[in-house]
């Protein structure tokens, strides 16, 4: 099927934008339901040990409390491991809420109380007594790296791909080397919505819930197994979300306990977590890196070894792919890899935007500068003398690369030809200005999803999948292409998500949605679109008598010959003629379950390359980031506005990790201190400066139908290395243990 209306790769306008502007959008805590209770968590103030006494009475006891949940009162549940287990949980056993005395982390939920109002929940919750006894408990990564081991031993779990060459070999040809440790603290979550769930009781434990997550129909089965309930009687729904970045990818704690009241109480039920709650689940792991590169006369790398140990729960075995970028993105033939884990008595980490490839690129980035001095060359074309045109790792050739197009167009624009190569040699009045430069590589991959296309008499088209929106421009994207697909204009459009009555999708990360659902709104549109020329045919029109899909188009409202433009039915008359009340069809992920099977034939990954400038003042040590320009080449780009976007708060996110992020632990109680906005450092609109943001030009028909990549994650590789880069060309001052706070310059 082929049409000629021409939206895919047009700057459109947010379709959900008046309605989050006039603030008719809701997201979980926004549904109100008749009957309404409220419940407040109750959070441990130890890191380990266990509950020896809670006295409810004096709670239960105020007018309008209606239960206090704990372990000691919660009903018989699910008891395998498995029931447990989400769609994207990690080896090991999921935690279960209230479910035994046991303190396993610090602010874990040891009650829920319950009653009429927000307020009166709170204020219970401040009274209620528990009694605990402390355990001692470990959560300085740093003290228990020789506890670290190697993950994936039978459970499921990521595996740097295996080493190649002889790094040793590598290391003794090498004329100039660099060898470093480098380290990032944790890094929370932290979206402008808070987690919520609000669960309408129906009756018979029919349950609507609105839910917080960057995936419906992973909530579903995580309730629907926990609570033995059916998918009538859980229904999820997500249509908005206000901020994710990997937080809402596994079900939290708050759908589980607002589930359990519903149910127990046989009430609806509001929860919602606080900005410091917040803080007591899934987090960027702390990561320490070991670096060493050495390299020939000319500049080519002659061995890589990248080392890392990463934190991770009591309970589960958290991984993420930290080091195994690094044999991919730069030419060598002798790498090393090696990835361990440290059990600690914290949540388990959770992925978090580009999870491991954000803490990889920091190592792996900083290092290849380093390793550009050390050799005498500029650290661009450094790069480029060790570009990758073949994927050694996987022995494959890309789909498509243009990471050289990335360098050339970013650097021109950024003007890095006029960089002077001494640290400090650069100026502006008193300020010390330095030039810095990054870069990265993240899979390009695709999920199999069901869409269905549903066109009524009066030529409105609805497309539905239950995918989720997480302000990403899911919503857009997926009616420019069905817009496309059927020849309709956008207004004629609806896209429908986040509901479990949908047709189903995977959950929205790893910057698979715009290939996954895009493909699959694409398949349904293109069925669609057969059935409406089988109904053209059935009116007996004697233009497409013997015509097939690929002899006509979709146009302007209409079918139509491509080779006769003016032989043409309008598509409404096509529906109103079949005497139904709309014509629909759905897509078959058969053919994309059986893509997932067969092995690879492509390396298919985006690329980008990051251009940064930093003044600093020489006395106070203060850094401001002034010019990034980001040059991304992640395929079709099918919104060049939403997608700008995206990359815009990708850099925001590189500034605010190179400069200001982290999770402060206070080892004496093994708690996080820094919970709050007011603490937790992000950047401010004083902050940010000028952004430029390159699409290169790339085309990729191999990689999915749409020929796109995915945005969400490729944007922020490189930002942080970048920043802290341009930091040591400005003060000569090499800091490789993030954030870079004024005292690491002093």
């Amino acid at each position: 099927m082929s049409h000629t209306t021409d939206y895919i790769g047009k700057p459109t306008n947010r379709v959900d934008g008046p309605a989050k502007v006039a603030g008719t959008a809701k997201y979980a805590a926004e549904f109100n339901v008749p009957n309404l209770l409220y419940g407040y968590v109750v959070s441990s103030p130890i890191a380990k040990g266990k509950i020896t006494k809670i006295d409810a009475a004096p709670v239960l006891a105020l007018p309008g409390v209606q239960q206090v949940f704990s372990h000691e009162n919660v009903p018989s549940l699910a008891w395998l491991d498995r029931s447990y287990k989400d769609d994207v949980a990690p080896g090991g056993s999921p935690f279960r809420p209230l479910h035994s005395a046991e303190i396993k982390f610090s602010m874990q939920p040891v009650a829920l109380v319950v009653a009429d109002t927000f307020e009166l929940a709170r204020y219970a919750a401040s009274i209620l007594h528990i009694e605990y006894e402390e355990e001692a408990f470990k959560t300085e990564l740093v003290k228990h790296i020789d506890e670290a081991f190697e993950p994936g031993r039978g459970k499921t779990g990521y595996k740097p791909p295996k080493s190649r060459g002889n790094f040793g070999k590598g290391w003794k040809e090498g004329v100039a080397h660099m060898e470093a440790q480098y380290s990032h603290h944790a890094q929370h979550h932290n979206p402008m919505e808070m987690f919520a769930s609000t669960v309408e009781w129906l009756g018979d434990k029919k349950l609507n819930i609105y839910d917080k997550t960057q995936g419906a129909f992973n909530s579903q089965q995580y309730v629907m197994k926990i609570f033995s309930l059916s998918k009538d009687q859980a229904r999820v729904v997500s249509k908005y979300t206000g901020g994710g970045f990997g937080s809402g990818l596994r079900p939290q704690y708050q759908l589980f306990l607002a589930v359990l009241a519903s149910l127990e109480l046989k009430r609806s039920v509001r929860l919602s977590l606080t900005r410091q709650q917040m803080f007591s689940f899934g987090h960027r792991p702390e990561t320490l890196q070991h670096v060493a590169l050495a390299a020939a006369e000319d500049g080519s790398l002659t061995g890589i070894n990248h080392f890392a140990v990463a934190e991770t729960s009591q309970f589960e075995d958290f991984t993420e792919n930290v080091v195994g970028w690094s044999g991919t993105l730069y030419d060598c033939e002798n790498v090393s890899l090696g990835y361990r884990l440290s059990k600690l008595d914290v949540y388990t980490p959770l992925d978090m935007r580009a999870p491991g490839a954000a803490s990889g690129s920091i190592a792996l980035e900083i290092a290849m500068d380093e390793m550009a001095y050390a050799a005498g060359l500029d650290p661009l074309e450094f790069r480029i003398r060790n570009y990758s045109d073949f994927d050694k790792a996987q022995k494959l050739p890309y789909s498509s690369k243009a990471l050289r197009k990335c360098y050339a167009e970013g650097a021109a624009k950024f003007g890095w030809e006029k960089r002077t190569a001494e640290p400090g040699s650069m100026r502006d009045g008193n300020l010390l200005v330095g030039w810095g430069m990054g870069g990265g590589i993240w899979d390009a991959s695709k999920q199999p999803a069901v869409a269905k296309a549903s066109l009524d008499a009066d030529g409105h088209l609805t497309v539905s999948s239950g995918t989720n929106e997480i302000g990403t421009g899911t919503y857009t994207i997926m009616t420019q292409i069905a817009a496309e697909s059927m020849g309709l204009p956008i207004e004629a459009v609806t896209f429908v998500l986040g509901d479990t009555e949908l047709p189903e999708a995977p959950v929205q990360g790893g910057s698979w949605t715009a290939a996954s659902i895009g493909v699959a709104v694409q398949e349904a549109c293109a069925k669609l679109g057969e059935a409406l020329l089988k109904q053209a045919q059935k009116m007996d029109h004697p233009a497409f008598k013997d015509a097939k899909i690929d002899d006509v188009q979709f146009a302007n409202g209409q079918l139509r010959l491509r080779s006769d433009e003016t032989q043409a039915v309008v598509l409404r008359d096509l529906v109103q003629a079949s005497g139904e009340p709309k014509m629909e069809a759905e897509n078959s992920t058969v053919l994309a379950k059986l893509e997932l099977l067969k092995p690879p034939t492509h390396s298919m990954h985006a690329h980008n390359a990051v251009f940064v400038e930093v003044k600093v003042d020489p006395e106070l040590m203060t850094v401001h980031v002034t010019r990034v320009v980001n040059a991304v080449a992640a395929g079709r780009i099918l919104n060049p506005k939403t997608a700008r976007s995206q990359v815009l708060g990708s850099v925001v996110w590189g500034i605010s990790s190179a400069l200001m992020e982290e999770s402060v632990m206070d080892h004496r109680f093994g708690r996080y201190m820094n919970h709050n906005y007011a603490e937790y450092h992000v950047p401010v609109n004083a902050d940010i400066h000028d952004i430029d943001v390159i699409f290169v030009n790339e085309e990729d028909d191999k990689v999915n139908p749409l020929g796109v990549k995915g945005l969400g994650e490729v944007g922020l590789l490189g930002v942080a290395a970048a920043v802290t880069n341009a930091i040591y060309h400005a003060t000569g001052k090499r800091v490789r243990d993030l954030p870079v706070t004024i005292d690491k310059l002093l």
